[in-house]
């Protein structure tokens, strides 16, 4: 039987906003790496952790994708599909927080896409605290060797902080998740770098041992995340930063039966 290819990654996230003045922070975080073709042996495997049901850590499909608790995989490969990139081995990795305590809040989870033990794709899938979603489907070209960095660019079509215009552009930086995790965002506006983040981490095995360290560390990991948006965006309101409301799309009319 082969190694089970999901893990953790312990790690820290940081922001540092540059524009139109300094605000840095960095929090710790932990992330799981999961194989979705393995949910169903860890769900069996691990005593910690669960897929769909109540557990001190979890995983629920409802947290991603359509949101309705159907299989993610079928999902992602239909996003892919719709950008030109079709998989004939498809394997897709996840990387996003988990579930802790029954609670979750994820701004950015990253599926990666294998064909075979080729990366052929990614699917950032970004969250705000609207409750709202959307995804952003990029290819991956040939790179000859797998460590080499990855690089994503496009425009920013949603509604993310309220301390950043939209007329902004995201430019992805990353490695293939190894035994070290490190993945870079840029995102600028028109006069130039206005945020910098980044998430590094360690694998770490995805076991009850782990799990049962992370308990005891970081509890409460979910709120910790929640509170620090809100913490932050507070620190940059006092500081003096432009407000961009977020502008409502009107519903629209039903077609007459």
């Amino acid at each position: 039987m082969s190694a089970p290819r999901s893990c953790l990654y312990l790690g820290r996230i940081m922001h540092h906003r540059r524009l139109p003045f300094e605000h840095r922070f960095v929090y710790r975080v932990f992330s799981l790496y999961l194989d979705l073709d393995e949910l169903p042996e860890l769900d069996r495997r691990l005593r910690l952790f669960s897929v769909e049901r109540r557990n001190l850590f979890g995983f629920s499909s409802r947290d991603h994708g359509p949101r309705d608790g159907s299989p993610l995989r079928p999902w992602v490969l239909a996003r892919l599909s719709e950008h030109g990139i079709d998989l004939e081995r498809p394997r897709i990795m996840l990387l996003c927080f988990p579930r802790v305590l029954g609670y979750v809040f994820d701004p950015l989870s990253i599926y990666f896409a294998y064909d075979g033990d080729r990366l052929a794709g990614v699917v950032y899938e970004v969250k705000n605290t609207f409750g709202e979603q959307t995804t952003y489907v990029l290819p991956v070209g040939p790179r000859g060797e797998a460590r080499l960095p990855v690089s994503h660019a496009c425009c920013k079509s949603f509604y993310v902080s309220p301390f950043i215009t939209m007329a902004a552009r995201y430019e992805f930086r990353f490695r293939e998740p190894a035994d070290r995790l490190a993945f870079t965002i840029r995102e600028t506006v028109a006069e130039g770098v206005q945020l910098v983040a980044n998430h590094t981490g360690e694998r770490r095995p995805l076991d009850d041992r782990e799990l049962l360290r992370r308990l005891l560390r970081d509890p409460l990991m979910t709120l910790k995340v929640i509170a620090a948006i809100h913490w932050e965006a507070a620190q940059l309101w006092l500081k003096g930063a432009r407000y961009f409301p977020r502008k409502v799309e009107p519903p629209r009319p039903r077609a007459a039966p």
